[in-house]
C-alpha cells in the first residue's frame, strides 16, 4: 500500500493592509512551490517571493481566498487564516442599489464572476477591445477573443460587466457597434474605473503588513456552551472520513446533501443560515423510497463538540436505525436521559412536559410526551436547547418520535460531559442571504434584454 506524504507547505491568507477586500498569501515551507502554483493558476498574482495577491473587481476575494484554502487543505498544505480574513469570510453584504434585486446572494456572486472573467481576459491580452462609448450611466465595448475569433459586444462596467452580443467576426461586430454608437464611439479600451485602478494597485509589491489586532485566548467551556465553529469544516471532515457516504451539491451553493451509502439516512446542510435558524436537517428511512422514520434538525449556533458527537455517533455503523413501529415508552425516554439523571440534572414534569435543566438553568432537554402519540407528523418530540431558557434559546436541536434513544443519549452525555471553546468577544455574524429572490428552487437566472449573459 502506498502512503501518501503531507506536502512541507504552509499557506498563511491575511486581509490587504491598505485594500480594502484584497487577500494576501504568504508561503513557506520546504515545498512552498505547489501551492504557488496552485495559487498562480487560480488567478492570483506574484508581488514578492512567495507573496501573492488576489485582488478582484467584485471585491469576492474573502469567499475565493475560502475556496482556495479548502483546495489547498484538501491536496494535504497546511493553512492559516488570520482571524480578521475569518471575519472577513464571514461577513455578509450586498450591493446597494443592486439593479437585478431579484438576485439570489449566490447568484449575484455568478454574475459578478462573470464580469471578473471578462476583466481578466481583457487584462491578460485575451480579450482585445477595438472601441467603447459612453451608454447613458454606464459603458459598452466591443471585443475580439484572440484564438477563437469570436467578437463580443461588452455592456457595463466592474462587477455589472457581460457579454450582451456576440459576432461571427470582427469586422460585423464593429459595424454593429458603430450603428449604434457612432457619435459617442472611442478607438480602445475605456479608461480603467476607480474599482480597477485599485485592484492593480493592490497587485504590486504590498506594504508592510499591518500588524495582527490583539485577540484574547480562548477560554475552556461546557460543551453546550462552547462556540459553534466552523460547521462546514465539520462536515467536510466527516465525509473525508467515512467513505460510505457521499456529497451532493444542490442547484445553488447554499445548500449541501450528504447520503449514506444505504440511501436511509440523509443529511441536509444550510450554510448561510441564521444563528437561530435550522442549519442541519438529519433524517432516516426504512427504505430510500419510504417515508421518514425520524427527523433531528439543529440551528446554526449549535456548538461544535455536541455537533460533533452526532456525526460521530451516526458514522458508528447503524447507531442510528430505528425499528419502524417501536413506541416511545418509559424505559426509551429513561435510557435517552440516563447521562442527565447520572449527572443529578433536575428532572421536572409540567403536565405534557419532562425536562432536565443543568444545574445552572442555562440548558436543558424536554421531551413532549403529546407529541410522542402522533408520530406520523413529525412533531418535535424532543428538544435540546441552551441559553436564556427554552423559548429563547442561543441554539436548539429537535428530533421527532422514533429516534433512537442511543442517538439521544449521546448527545444527552455530551452536554454534562463534554468540553470545548469560546471566544470572550461575540464571533462575527454568520452569513445571512439578504438579498431576496421571486425565483422558484431550480430555475436559472434570467437577465434582463440588454444584460442577458
Amino acid at each position: 500500500m502506498t502512503t501518501t506524504l503531507p506536502i512541507d507547505a504552509h499557506v498563511r491568507l491575511d486581509t490587504h493592509p491598505t485594500h480594502p477586500s484584497a487577500v494576501i498569501a504568504v508561503l513557506t515551507g520546504s515545498q512552498a512551490h505547489i501551492p504557488h502554483v496552485g495559487l498562480e493558476a487560480a488567478n492570483w498574482t506574484v508581488v514578492a517571493d512567495n507573496v501573492l495577491v488576489l485582488a478582484r473587481i467584485d471585491h469576492e476575494e474573502p469567499y475565493w481566498a475560502e475556496k482556495a484554502a479548502q483546495q489547498l487543505a484538501t491536496d494535504g498544505m497546511s493553512i492559516e487564516i488570520t482571524p480578521r480574513l475569518r471575519e472577513a469570510m464571514a461577513e455578509e453584504w450586498t450591493w446597494a442599489d443592486y439593479p437585478m434585486p431579484w438576485c439570489t446572494r449566490s447568484e449575484i456572486r455568478e454574475v459578478s464572476d462573470a464580469a471578473q472573467k471578462i476583466y481578466d481576459d481583457i487584462r491578460h491580452g485575451q480579450l482585445l477591445i477595438h472601441a467603447h462609448a459612453e451608454d447613458g450611466h454606464t459603458t459598452v465595448a466591443v471585443g475580439t477573443y484572440l484564438g477563437s475569433g469570436k467578437s463580443v459586444y461588452l455592456h457595463g462596467e466592474n462587477h455589472l460587466r457581460q457579454v450582451a452580443d456576440t459576432f461571427d467576426s470582427p469586422a460585423v461586430a464593429l459595424v454593429a457597434f458603430e450603428k449604434v454608437h457612432g457619435a459617442a464611439m472611442r478607438p480602445g479600451p475605456a479608461p480603467l474605473t476607480d474599482t480597477e485602478r485599485a485592484a492593480a494597485q493592490a497587485r504590486t509589491s504590498p506594504p508592510a503588513a499591518a500588524p495582527e489586532p490583539p485577540h484574547p485566548t480562548a477560554e475552556t467551556v461546557p460543551a453546550y456552551a462552547a462556540d459553534a465553529g466552523d460547521h462546514d469544516a465539520l462536515l467536510e471532515a466527516f465525509l473525508d472520513a467515512h467513505g460510505d457516504w457521499e456529497k451532493w451539491r444542490t442547484w445553488s451553493d447554499e445548500t449541501t446533501h450528504a447520503i449514506h451509502e444505504s440511501q436511509t439516512l440523509r443529511i441536509e446542510r444550510v450554510h448561510e443560515a441564521h444563528p437561530r435558524e435550522t442549519a442541519w436537517t438529519i433524517a432516516a428511512y426504512e427504505t430510500p423510497v419510504s417515508d421518514r422514520m425520524w427527523v433531528l434538525t439543529a440551528t446554526a449556533a449549535t456548538p461544535a463538540p455536541v455537533l460533533q458527537e452526532l456525526l460521530d455517533h451516526l458514522a458508528d455503523g447503524n447507531g442510528w436505525d430505528t425499528a419502524v413501529g417501536a413506541p416511545v415508552d418509559e424505559k426509551t425516554v429513561a435510557a435517552a436521559t440516563l447521562p442527565l439523571s447520572e449527572a443529578g440534572w433536575k428532572h421536572t414534569v409540567d403536565g405534557r412536559w419532562i425536562g432536565w435543566t443543568s444545574p445552572d438553568g442555562d440548558t436543558g432537554v424536554r421531551f413532549d410526551a403529546v407529541a410522542a402519540q402522533h408520530p406520523s407528523q413529525n412533531l418535535a418530540t424532543w428538544t435540546i436547547w441552551a441559553g436564556q431558557d427554552i423559548d429563547r434559546p442561543l441554539w436548539a436541536i429537535n428530533a421527532s418520535n422514533y429516534i433512537p434513544a442511543s442517538v439521544l443519549s449521546h448527545l444527552a452525555g455530551e452536554l454534562p460531559h463534554g468540553a470545548g471553546t469560546r471566544q470572550p468577544h461575540p464571533q462575527p455574524t454568520p452569513r445571512v442571504n439578504h438579498c431576496a429572490t421571486g425565483l422558484p428552487p431550480g430555475q436559472p437566472l434570467q437577465l434582463p434584454d440588454s444584460r442577458r449573459r
